[in-house]
C-alpha cells in the first residue's frame, strides 16, 4: 500500500549542473532527499530522521535537465518494512517525467545495526495521504 505523497518544487540551480549546464547525475539524488525530509517534517517524524542511512539508491535518467529548468520532485514511501523504508520518487519538468528512482533507507541503532522502525514512523508513513 503506498503512503503519502509528497511534491516538492524547486528550480535547477548552477551548483546542479555539469560544465555543460546539464544536471549532475548526483542532483537528483539531492532533491529526492529533500522531498524525504520535507515529508517526514509534515508528518512529524524529523526526530527520528538522523538514523535513517542509505542502503541502496537508483535512477533513471530519461530526459535532460539543464539549468533554471523549474522541477516538482513527487515521493512516496513505496515499500515499508521490518527495518527500513524504500522511498519511490519523479522529478517531473513541465508534466514530464525526466528522472525516475528510488532509494532503501534503514533504521539503525547507536551501534550502526538495523532495528525495528518506531511504530509511529511506520504508522504516518502507511496512511495514504
Amino acid at each position: 500500500m503506498p503512503g503519502p505523497a509528497h511534491v516538492e518544487r524547486t528550480r535547477v540551480a548552477w551548483v546542479d549542473t555539469d560544465a555543460g549546464g546539464r544536471i549532475h547525475f548526483t542532483a537528483a539524488f539531492r532533491w529526492a532527499e529533500a522531498a524525504e525530509t520535507a515529508l517526514g517534517r509534515a508528518l512529524g517524524l524529523l526526530d527520528d530522521w538522523s538514523n535513517l542511512p542509505r542502503r541502496a539508491v537508483e535512477a533513471e535518467y530519461l530526459h535532460v535537465l539543464r539549468f533554471e529548468d523549474e522541477i516538482e520532485v513527487e515521493l512516496r514511501p513505496e515499500r515499508i518494512g521490518r527495518t527500513s523504508v524504500t522511498y519511490a520518487w519523479e522529478i517531473r519538468r513541465d508534466g514530464e517525467v525526466c528522472i525516475r528512482g528510488r532509494h532503501t533507507a534503514v533504521h539503525v541503532g547507536a551501534d550502526g545495526r538495523p532495528v525495528p522502525l518506531p511504530e509511529r514512523m511506520r504508522r504516518a508513513l502507511s496512511t495514504p495521504s
